[in-house]
């Protein structure tokens, strides 16, 4: 064994820890990381190669690849903690990155908001993944790509014509299947019971009650401009409306009731054994069938023309000075990144707390789509509701605690934004939010 004389111990200590300093970030160049969208379009496939190779080890489940350090004492702790906190604010699926589920307008608004901030990644980050930072050349890449994806995503109003093409006959059967009570258990409740269109779609009750009497764990959702939803209920554990209503119409929590026996009632009026036989002439009446009809009639249920839609269409007097300056407020606090699209929302997961812990009582229940898919990270995560006739549809949030709208705002606020709002800013964004209210119904559908 080699004796280090006393007083080059510090020198030798200290080359050491300047080679492990070098040859750790160096180990971090021989990563391999395979290319995803070899069958997309180049442009697509320069940028999903840079966000592999830059943003996967934080940002993924699936791809992210570790350095052997990532496990050790005290850096480990550093790390997880580090990786943790970038997948709770945005996290990116192979299949996206692959090209198979397209990237939704909150991912792009995020990736546009991380591209002008210049914070990602962090600079401790980079200290150890010298590679790690984008180049001009993949800014030029990923920036002309975002910019192109946000002009489709563009916003824009509801529009008049229904697009999702639903069948006229059916759309008229589902509508009087709607506000039929002998779909519930007890055939005192209809779907138009909880989801009232004179509401805004939903009841203003903190939690509806079912037809067997159990009060719901959530607030009700309005069933306005839902066919624009990503997933159904605040978990999103439906995929579709149809699945929904297969769900609603058993659920002890709503209209608690049996298909056989729903059916069995239907099948017993003559006027919907004809309607269902010239709508579902290879079917009749089934479980699927009268969840299909009223999942068509739901596809009408969208509101264009609010003063918000004529804004958005030219308009520059549909809205008032306040109103205005309101909606600039709305995108300055990054609002438009979680409430995108048509309806304003319901395109995205999003946890409730991004900014603040919203959950400091450990007696809380409703667990969001942990309770679906029982991954720490969606703890508290819900859907992103639609803000369409948000003054209608009162109280507020997944568990009804909010019942004003301006009690609404504040708990965003506070919660989900990176500065909170003053007291004047929250009153011109309720203003604004005022402005998507909208009685008209799209019914045309465009063939």
């Amino acid at each position: 064994m080699v004796r280090i004389p006393a007083k080059f111990r510090p020198f030798v200590i200290a080359g050491i820890l300047f080679v492990l300093g070098i040859s750790l970030p160096i180990s971090n160049l021989f990563i391999h990381r395979s290319q995803l969208a070899k069958d997309q379009p180049a442009e697509f496939q320069k940028v999903s190669d840079i966000l592999v190779a830059k943003c996967a080890d934080c940002h993924t489940k699936d791809l992210a690849q570790y350095p052997l350090y990532y496990d050790f004492p005290i850096a480990s702790s550093i790390a997880h903690a580090n990786v943790k906190s970038a997948q709770s604010s945005f996290l990116i699926s192979k299949d996206k990155l692959s090209g198979r589920v397209p990237f939704s307008e909150g991912d792009v608004e995020r990736l546009s908001r991380a591209m002008a901030k210049g914070d990602m990644p962090p600079i401790q980050y980079i200290a150890l993944h010298w590679d790690s930072a984008l180049n001009e050349k993949e800014q030029r890449i990923l920036s002309k790509w975002i910019e192109k994806r946000l002009k489709e995503f563009d916003l824009r109003p509801i529009p008049k014509e229904n697009f999702f093409r639903p069948d006229p006959a059916r759309v008229a059967l589902g509508k009087k299947l709607f506000h039929d009570k002998r779909l519930s258990e007890n055939q005192t409740q209809s779907c138009a019971s909880c989801h009232s269109l004179q509401r805004g779609g939903a009841d203003q009750l903190q939690f509806s009650s079912s037809a067997g009497g159990k009060k719901a764990s959530v607030n009700t959702p309005t069933v306005l401009n839902a066919a624009y939803n990503i997933a159904q209920y605040w978990n999103g554990r439906a995929e579709n409306m149809k699945a929904q209503v297969l769900e609603a119409i058993s659920n002890p929590a709503e209209m608690n009731s049996d298909w056989n026996e729903v059916c069995s009632r239907l099948r017993n009026d003559k006027d919907y054994d004809k309607l269902f036989r010239e709508s579902y002439p290879n079917g009749g009446i089934t479980a699927s069938n009268v969840s299909d009809a009223i999942a068509e009639y739901e596809h009408t249920l969208l509101t264009p023309e609010s003063r918000y839609d004529r804004f958005l269409s030219g308009d520059q007097t549909a809205l008032t000075t306040e109103e205005r300056e309101g909606f600039e407020l709305f995108k300055k606090h990054e609002c438009f990144v979680c409430h995108t699209g048509p309806s304003l929302g319901g395109l995205s997961f999003e946890k409730l707390g991004k900014y603040k812990d919203f959950y400091n009582d450990e007696g809380q229940t409703n667990l969001g789509r942990f309770e679906l898919t029982h991954r720490k990270e969606d703890l508290h995560v819900f859907k992103v509701p639609s803000l369409r006739n948000v003054e209608l549809t009162y109280p507020y949030m997944h568990d009804g605690s909010a019942k004003t709208l301006e009690e609404a705002v504040r708990i965003m606020s506070q919660y989900q934004t990176e500065k909170p709002m003053t007291a004047d800013e929250e009153r011109k964004v309720v203003a604004f939010l005022r402005t998507l209210t909208s009685t008209t119904f799209s019914t045309e559908a465009k063939h």
